[in-house]
């Protein structure tokens, strides 16, 4: 009787299937996983065609795949597996740049998260990475797959920059240039190209917060200007945010929004771990409230965890607009929940009405 039990819970568990080629992190992520009563591993397998054919007889709830592995690379086997079936895939990555460039690829794909391991001293970062590689597990089970493969035919449809847009931007002197703040998570990359590409060129100056490893956010930035009428680049201290220019905070740096006179600019700084992020969204948000208060927009999107949900009801109370995505066009809903939760959201929006609000809150 307790044996059909177990059973039965193994049955009702999250189903995780792992492939890698490197037989020490098989066994090691294995042995992690295997440690939580929610969690059952499916399978541990060297390469994409030893998981097809697992996959044939039991379709995991979770993957967690390596990309450089032989006969099949890990790119080719999760266009696969989201064509065929949306499932929640986590991408074990080398933090290089090569490895970021072929992540950002694998995250348009559909990828549900990554986890950047070293080159050297894989064993010592899966025991230090545990916790986190348990908690990402969970909320891959939990997310909505439909939402993880983008589409661009989806995307709102292009905006048209307003009559007023092709003035120039407003004079240094004016106090009303309004800025606009974006902090995402789990999904988030999907989630931004769709909002940015959809914005008309003339748009309020943007700073952008997306948890990513260190490394990657250059990457990501590149491919989101390749794909936007805006600019977009990573930021650096002492950037001005201006209308039609979008700031993202680097990978494993806090970024701040100070004001000098009438100007906005940036601080990119080193410190501590903020709920458990650097970069952090509450970093961002909190010194949007105190720099530019009711001239601020704050958007708080798709993500695991809480961070910006406190930064967010800063804006809030400083007179800032401030919107949460809604639930259905979320990936993960932990930070837009806890915001709402908090009440530091104004309004709730779809995925597809945020380029839409970002582009009617400018400056006058």
């Amino acid at each position: 009787m307790g044996s059909a039990a177990a059973a039965a819970g193994a049955a009702s568990g999250i189903k995780v299937l792992v492939v890698d080629d490197s037989a020490v992190v098989r066994q090691m992520i294995g042995a992690i996983l295997a440690r939580e009563r929610r969690i059952v591993l499916a399978g541990a397998v060297a390469d994409p065609v030893f998981a097809m054919q697992r996959m044939r007889t039991q379709w995991p709830d979770v993957i967690v795949l390596d990309i450089e592995m032989p006969r099949m690379d890990g790119l080719t086997f999760l266009r696969r597996v989201m064509a065929e079936r949306p499932t929640p895939v986590i991408i074990c990555s080398s933090l290089t740049q090569e490895g970021a460039q072929v992540t950002l690829q694998a995250l348009a794909a559909g990828a549900f998260a990554v986890i950047a391991k070293p080159k050297l001293g894989v064993p010592a970062f899966l025991i230090d990475a545990a916790a986190d590689l348990v908690k990402i597990v969970k909320a891959a089970a939990d997310a909505k797959p439909a939402n993880l493969v983008f589409r661009p035919a989806e995307r709102a449809l292009p905006l048209q920059a307003p009559a007023a847009s092709a003035a120039a931007p407003a004079p240094d002197f004016q106090t009303t240039e309004k800025i606009v703040a974006l902090g995402a998570s789990t999904g988030g990359t999907q989630a931004l190209e769709a909002v940015l590409a959809a914005l008309p060129a003339v748009s309020p100056g943007i700073v952008i917060v997306q948890h990513m490893p260190e490394k990657f956010t250059t990457a990501f930035a590149a491919r989101l200007d390749s794909v936007c009428r805006i600019e977009v680049r990573e930021a650096r201290s002492g950037d001005r945010m201006l209308p039609g220019l979008a700031l993202l905070a680097p990978g494993g740096r806090h970024m701040r929004v100070l004001r000098s006179g009438a100007r906005y600019h940036v601080e990119v700084s080193d410190g501590p771990l903020v709920n458990h992020h650097r970069p952090s969204v509450d970093i961002l948000f909190r010194s949007v409230a105190g720099a530019a208060g009711s001239a601020a927009l704050g958007i708080i999107m798709t993500g695991m965890g809480d961070d910006g949900a406190r930064g967010l009801a800063d804006m809030r109370e400083a007179g800032a607009r401030t919107v949460a995505q809604d639930q259905a066009s979320s990936v993960v809903f932990g930070m837009p929940k806890e915001a709402i939760r908090r009440g530091a959201a104004a309004a709730v929006l779809p995925l597809a009405a945020l380029a839409a609000e970002i582009a009617r809150f400018r400056s006058p």
